[in-house]
């Protein structure tokens, strides 16, 4: 009991400092801080100031596997973001987990490396890890085997304006076109899928 209560004491003075106004403390323990709070309790303003999505990410990966006898075997592609939407459509309550960890992975993914996939900060190579140990255990959730690669494909898609009635897409027309393709170099998988 003691050693919860401590622990939740803790973590919400690290977090505290971290949404507060910069100040000596936040600043000297910046690097303890950050490491406590990232990725999982990142905060942020955005319910408060949200930044809608002008695109939506369609985020798929596929696996590769060599046999014992030397055969090289790539699966097909496996659709993560419709696992996320298929577990929040007609869930009246779903989590913020299953809403948005993929997605902000992604956009942490963006921030941290940028377009060459080079990671060049602790922080980057972290949130390289992450985005990969989510896709491995979506993906051995939902497919099982093993393998000793995979590789992340992500489709950049437009959000089109609503028509007059209010439908995401006017009657008629065909579905937005994709602005990007992006294939993600193939990760190294640990036996037992992460590390």
């Amino acid at each position: 009991m003691v050693i919860c209560t401590a622990v939740a004491l803790v973590h919400v003075a690290l977090v505290f400092l971290h949404v507060a106004p910069a100040n000596t403390v936040s600043q000297q323990y910046s690097k303890q801080i950050n490491a406590w709070v990232y990725p999982v309790f990142e905060q942020n303003w955005r319910l408060f100031a949200p930044d809608p999505e002008s695109v939506n990410r369609e985020i798929s990966a596929r696996t590769l596997r060599t046999d014992p006898d030397g055969t090289v075997r790539v699966s097909g592609w496996f659709d993560l973001s419709g696992v996320d939407r298929a577990a929040t459509e007609h869930n009246p309550f779903p989590s913020h987990t299953t809403q948005n960890m993929l997605r902000r992975a992604w956009s942490s993914y963006l921030e941290t490396l940028g377009g060459d996939d080079q990671p060049r900060s602790e922080r980057a190579v972290m949130v390289q890890r992450y985005l990969r140990n989510i896709a491995v255990d979506r993906v051995t959730a939902h497919r099982g085997g093993s393998f000793d690669s995979i590789q992340l494909r992500v489709i950049t898609l437009p959000v089109s304006p609503p028509d007059q009635a209010g439908s995401s897409r006017p009657s008629g027309t065909a579905a937005p076109r994709p602005v990007e393709t992006r294939y993600l170099p193939w990760w190294k998988v640990a036996p037992h899928g992460t590390d």
